[in-house]
């Protein structure tokens, strides 16, 4: 089972906000730009990028994705105590 993982997220207010952003990546949004320019979290200024953390490290909807969901495909919007997630799990180990 894995114990660390790498991923990186859009943190915003609402659902609508994070459907509307899922929407313009599917149709071909690069992720990262839009992170800079609309997450709450001081990640987006890294394009969205957490770098590595362990199991335990993040709340545990978030980890829920993150540990269980596909690589790389974007999940959510996932809500946490801290608004909706947009959440692309980069890797595993």
């Amino acid at each position: 089972m894995a114990n660390r993982a790498c991923a990186r997220h859009i943190l915003v207010k609402t659902r609508d906000q994070a459907e509307k952003l899922k929407k313009q990546i599917q149709l071909g949004a690069d992720f990262g730009k839009l992170a800079k320019k609309h997450s709450l979290c001081p990640s987006g200024r890294r394009f969205g990028d957490l770098g590595e953390f362990r199991r335990g490290q993040m709340v545990k909807p978030f980890e829920d994705v993150v540990f269980r969901k596909p690589l790389h495909v974007v999940h959510g919007p996932v809500k946490t105590r801290f608004g909706w997630h947009l959440i692309e799990t980069i890797y595993r180990k």
